[in-house]
């Protein structure tokens, strides 16, 4: 999940409309429930998971990231505020494989689409990541996402929570059919500034 060497230090973060906290075992109900939905298993549950026995899936996909954050990846239930109910993920992985740069993967459940809270959650996530390490952040400088370009909702997201376009990465993405899409890169930078 990560290539920093680095343990983190699990944590939430708490805003006015939102929650991120570490993953638990109590959430792999929901992780099920979300697995079921056809563009979360197409763009982002991966071939171990899409491959699995429905069944399976939900136990798959959490088990590695229950313990990502020993191994220095920081990866987030995103829940409404207070109640702690998982409505999507968010990660942030390859913390420091290059120097002050991760990346950053997230998903919403369809119930939670369509009112902002999976860019608010990146924002949220971007700007704790480029907090300084003494301040509790992660110190980052730069941080990446990519999504396929037919994957329209993630570019939005990443747009709104102000991750620039940089290009396009052609053939750069499979899907579960096989099927190679081009890509997007997105980028922030902590010297950026919030986003709009």
């Amino acid at each position: 999940m990560s290539h920093s060497t680095t343990a983190l230090e699990p944590r939430t973060i708490n805003t006015p409309d939102l929650q991120l906290r570490p993953l638990t075992e109590a959430d792999e109900p929901a992780v099920a429930e979300a697995l079921l939905d056809a563009g979360i298993l197409r763009w982002a549950a991966g071939r171990s998971v899409t491959e699995a026995a429905t069944g399976d899936r939900a136990r798959i996909w959490l088990a590695p990231r229950l313990s990502c954050w020993d191994s220095g990846a920081a990866v987030f239930a995103i829940a409404g505020p207070g109640h702690g109910t998982l409505l999507g993920s968010l990660g942030i992985r390859e913390v420091n494989r290059l120097p002050d740069q991760a990346v950053v993967t997230y998903w919403v459940t369809p119930a939670a689409r369509g009112r902002g809270l999976a860019a608010r959650a990146l924002d949220t996530a971007a700007r704790w990541a480029f907090t300084p390490v003494a301040d509790g952040g992660l110190g980052l400088h730069r941080i990446t996402l990519d999504h396929a370009v037919r994957n329209v909702g993630s570019c939005r997201v990443a747009t709104r929570a102000g991750f620039l376009l940089e290009g396009t990465m052609r053939d750069f993405y499979v899907d579960t059919d096989g099927i190679r899409h081009d890509s997007h890169l997105h980028a922030r930078l902590a010297s950026d500034g919030p986003a709009a």
